[in-house]
């Protein structure tokens, strides 16, 4: 799978905060876990310490379909860091859920990504420790 990550380059990795170990822990078993309210059932990514409906703090991980769609998306022409080979493509994905979430669109030609493209979820381990959730053409 051509991910855009240079062989040579090390890529930058995000830093694993505590309240989002319930999206990590999902990954590292390749699940996408998106926070749910456990009171509304409201799914709310990125992850925040209080229901952003209801306003109650019972928060819950939930697995989700990985599936969705392209809302945006953006090709990068240069690199913004030596770990990444360019062009490649980060997405704004609306997941069927209701929550969108920002990752790289993987095994496609940038010119081919159309606003509305039916994709999924595939993991990727970049590291010993991490595990990165990117997005392929369904």
């Amino acid at each position: 799978m051509d991910t855009g990550l240079e062989n040579n380059g090390q890529p930058p990795v995000p830093t694993k905060y505590l309240d989002y170990m319930g999206f990590w822990e999902g990954l590292d078993e390749e699940k996408l876990n998106i926070q749910k309210c456990g009171s509304c059932g409201t799914f709310c990514h990125p992850p925040q310490p209080i229901c952003p409906d209801c306003r109650t703090i019972d928060r819950t991980w939930e697995a989700v379909s990985g599936k969705g769609r392209v809302y945006s998306w953006v090709t990068y022409q240069d690199s913004p860091h030596p770990g990444f080979k360019a062009p490649f493509t980060v997405v704004l994905v609306e997941l069927d859920e209701g929550v969108r979430m920002v990752s790289r669109m993987v095994d496609i030609n940038p010119d081919d990504i159309e606003t509305g493209m039916a994709v999924r979820v595939t993991f990727q381990k970049v590291t010993d420790e991490m595990v990165l959730p990117l997005f392929k053409k369904i």
